[in-house]
């Protein structure tokens, strides 16, 4: 270095005058540019020439002395301090960078979440009234927050639910093509339709369905008048049903069981059940397995809220509900309703072969009083002016159904935004649009919950968002139906989907309260909900967010807020028909019950704690909306229902959805829990193991299935520990974590059952001898008799098979076998010990 000075002392020595460089910032377009000039200490020397920003120049070689120049000597000075100037320029640059990442990466690892880079490109995402600069989580959210607060919940959920809305209507059709001209209005990437020609069920005004009274004789006596003569069951057997009439609580298959314990046979007879706990395809599937002839289906009080200021159903309205156990077109089951396309003549397994018919709780309470036979369990026990309930059985009676089949065009309405780095993964996004009835709560919210987000994610894209992946939006059809039009969309394009459809999320059901919230999801996505519950502001409690709101009255709010997806929401079929992750957000009132029946043993597994304890009653998970599926569902009775909170409770779906949205479009790595479902392996198998005494008594164990979840976990923390020790910026890198990871949910469908036989071949969610459940309910044939042996081949009188085991437990170990071999990677990285 003392050499390096010593030359750069010579060469200012033999310099032409003096003479320096400065930088100064010119003003304009391209802020920050800098100008260098010359200036020379003589008078009269020109003036410099304009040179590029921050190129370094040397001393102007013409000058007024020429004479005075020494170029030999400048050249051997400059080649002589050249290696030095790079090596110093060099360990500066080195150093600089050390201390830079290792400084970003302490800081990134310390703030998690709170300080999330969601654009790695500085010039990406950049608002017009913006500074350059990169886009982090909380701008997100705040760019989200404000442009959504700029909408219209309320009059869209009114005006929504004052049209008709009924699928194949014409009424519907018009609504169709409003909201495509919405859509299109947004300017969106993408709007399109798709039609599909289904099969549904509606009553025959020519024929309407009937009631009777039977004589000792057999002959009709007596019609009992239906009150609500449009509210019907659709997908029900048609035709005549006689039988004496029993009442079996909820219609579930242990509720069944009970009545042939106290001596009541449910076979040959009409059953009267209640509303609630499980879906009318159900109560009518368990009914069929048991051998009855026709099923009654009313509202009873008892099942929902109460008190003084509590709206209440109607006493003379009768419920809506379809009864196909399975989602979809029943006529063209596992293909799509595409173009009137003729397909072979099959029905979906899961159409009824009795017919239903819902009543009203008048109806009901005069049927009730004619009951004979035992008093009724105290848990059975409702709040119709009928002191006790019995069992029966009663008189006769005669129930007709005459319901037709129509071919009906439904359309489903999409609009896309693409994604700037992996546009063909898909973060999905949907809501009923049809209603039987206003559908207020049912459809309305959900559909007004959609616009805004598609109107609010427009305006951040106007203002620089560019999400990583693509948004789709949908409106479906059909959805009173069983969730059709969102089946049929599945069906024709499942081999696309399950490679590119990365969530769906669900709007449907949304908002029939304020007290509590129900998350209906996929485990995946356990881990994202509650990151997201802790930045979403409770809608009735001031300062709290709903995370806090929800661990006030249950401290596990993971106890007190998840719940597994039901059939009857769209999201269900997402999961256990094409793999996709899915999750419904539902707000709810809680229903009030009298302590006495608090303790049922079919009761809820999870219930609130009340901070303010009333005296002789017990808070419960119930469906507390009392006009759900009736011609009550308004808008009126909608915004009564929540005192005046609608449009904050709808708002805060529309938060709570927007960044989830947010989240799965922009994160690098999928915030996918992957690892979670080996916890849910575990606790399901977990009750198989009160019954390994039995099986080994057989010869038999379950030790392949405890192997295999043994291979998932490992599989799970390995990928773990390669994803923590990877660079986010290595996109290739995370383009292959992010597959693997969307792609889970696909590894638990069974790859050894027909889609066209068994469409839900989820091993936990599905339906079927593959799923775990079923395997259950097979096992506990070994105490027949005894507790929990409650499924149909109880009903049928089958035992326990070990053929029939044997092809269960393999069906099961297989497919989670191969969920953990999928998450190993490549084959070469498998490594597990079955």
């Amino acid at each position: 270095m003392e050499q390096l000075g010593g030359l750069l002392r010579r060469a200012q020595r033999l310099s032409p005058g003096p003479s320096q460089t400065i930088y100064k910032r010119v003003e304009g377009s391209q802020q920050g540019r800098l100008e260098e000039e010359e200036e020379e200490g003589e008078e009269g020397t020109e003036p410099p020439a304009h040179f590029f920003p921050m190129e370094l120049r040397g001393p102007e070689p013409l000058g007024s002395r020429p004479a005075r120049q020494n170029p030999g000597l400048w050249a051997a000075a400059g080649r002589r301090a050249a290696p030095y100037l790079v090596l110093t320029a060099l360990l500066i640059f080195t150093g600089a960078f050390l201390l830079g990442y290792v400084a970003f990466r302490g800081s990134c690892q310390a703030c998690g979440d709170d300080v999330m880079v969601v654009s790695e490109d500085v010039n990406d995402e950049l608002s017009p009234d913006s500074h350059q600069g990169t886009l982090y989580w909380s701008d997100l959210q705040a760019m989200f927050l404000r442009f959504l607060g700029e909408g219209r919940l309320e009059d869209t959920i009114r005006q929504t639910s004052l049209r008709e809305r009924v699928a194949g209507s014409a009424g519907m059709a018009a609504l169709a093509q409003d909201i495509r001209a919405e859509l299109l209005r947004q300017r969106l990437d993408h709007v399109w339709m798709d039609t599909h020609y289904v099969g549904l069920q509606f009553p025959d005004p020519a024929r309407p369905n009937t009631l009777h009274w039977v004589d000792a004789s057999g002959k009709l006596g007596e019609q009992l008048p239906l009150e609500d003569p449009d509210v019907y069951c659709p997908y029900s057997a048609t035709g005549n049903a006689t039988g004496k009439l029993v009442y079996a609580h909820y219609g579930r298959p242990e509720d069944l069981q009970e009545l042939r314990a106290r001596g009541v046979e449910p076979a040959g007879r009409l059953l009267l059940v209640r509303l609630g706990v499980i879906n009318f395809a159900q109560k009518v599937a368990s009914a069929q397995d048991f051998g009855a002839q026709g099923v009654l289906i009313y509202p009873d009080p008892a099942d929902f809220s109460q008190g003084p200021h509590k709206l209440s159903l109607s006493s003379h309205r009768a419920v809506y509900g379809h009864v196909h156990l399975g989602t979809g077109d029943p006529y063209t089951p596992g293909f799509p309703s595409f173009n009137q396309t003729q397909f072979p003549p099959v029905q979906s397994s899961g159409l009824p072969s009795i017919p239903a018919q819902p009543i009203s709780a008048d109806i009901a309470s005069l049927l009730l009083r004619k009951l004979e036979g035992p008093v009724a369990p105290q848990e059975w026990q409702g709040h119709l002016p009928v002191s006790p309930y019995r069992l029966g059985p009663g008189p006769g009676l005669h129930l007709g159904v005459s319901n037709h089949r129509a071919s009906t065009p439904i359309s489903n309405i999409f609009g896309c935004i693409e994604g700037r780095s992996e546009p063909d993964q898909y973060v999905v996004i949907g809501a009923q649009r049809d209603a039987w009835g206003p559908g207020a709560a049912k459809s309305a919210v959900g559909t007004a919950i959609l616009l805004e987000l598609v109107r609010t994610f427009s305006s951040m894209v106007s203002n620089g968002f560019q999400p990583r992946r693509s948004l789709l939006f949908i409106s479906w059809d059909g959805g009173d139906f069983g969730s059709v039009g969102s089946m049929e969309w599945l069906e024709g394009y499942l081999s696309v989907l399950h490679l590119k459809a990365v969530v769906y999320v669900s709007l449907d059901n949304a908002v029939l309260g304020d007290d509590k919230f129900h998350a209906k999801t996929s485990p995946l996505l356990i881990g994202l909900i509650e990151n997201i519950l802790k930045q979403v502001d409770s809608p009735n409690r001031s300062g709290q967010t709903l995370y806090e709101q929800v661990v006030v009255t249950n401290h596990s709010w993971e106890a007190e807020v998840i719940r597994p997806l039901p059939m009857d929401s769209s999201a269900y079929s997402f999961t256990a028909f094409a793999g996709v992750p899915a999750v419904e957000f539902s707000f709810l009132e809680v229903r009030l019950r009298a302590l006495s029946q608090s303790g049922s043993p079919w009761a809820c597994a999870h219930r609130a704690r009340d901070q303010h304890p009333l005296p002789a009653l017990s808070r419960q998970d119930g469906p507390a909306y009392p006009f759900l599926h009736t011609k009550d569902d308004t808008y009126e009775n909608l915004h009564r229902v929540l005192r005046g909170r609608l449009p904050a409770v709808a708002q805060a779906v529309a938060q709570l959805a927007g960044q989830l949205l947010i989240r799965l479009s922009h994160d690098h790595l999928l915030p996918l829990d992957f690892g979670r479902y080996g916890d849910v392996v575990l606790r399901h198998i977990g009750s198989l193991n009160e019954f390994s005494g039995d099986l080994k008594a057989r010869g038999l164990t379950l030790q392949w299935v405890y192997s295999a979840r043994g291979d998932y976990i490992r599989a799970a923390e390995k990928l773990r520990k390669e994803i923590y020790s990877s660079e986010e910026s290595d996109e290739r890198l995370m383009r292959m974590y992010n597959v693997r990871i969307m792609r889970v949910e696909f590894y638990f469908l069974s790859q050894y059952v027909s889609p066209a036989d068994s469409p839900f071949r989820h091993i936990l969610l599905g339906r079927g001898d593959h799923t775990l459940h079923a395997l259950l309910d097979h096992v506990r044939l070994l105490r027949a008799g005894g507790p929990g042996a409650t499924s149909s081949q109880v009903a049928r009188g089958l035992g326990f098979q070990e053929s029939r085991f044997r092809r269960q437990l393999a069906l099961l170990t297989w497919t989670l076998q191969g969920a953990a071999n999928a998450l190993s990677g490549d084959v070469w990285n498998i490594d597990n010990n079955f």
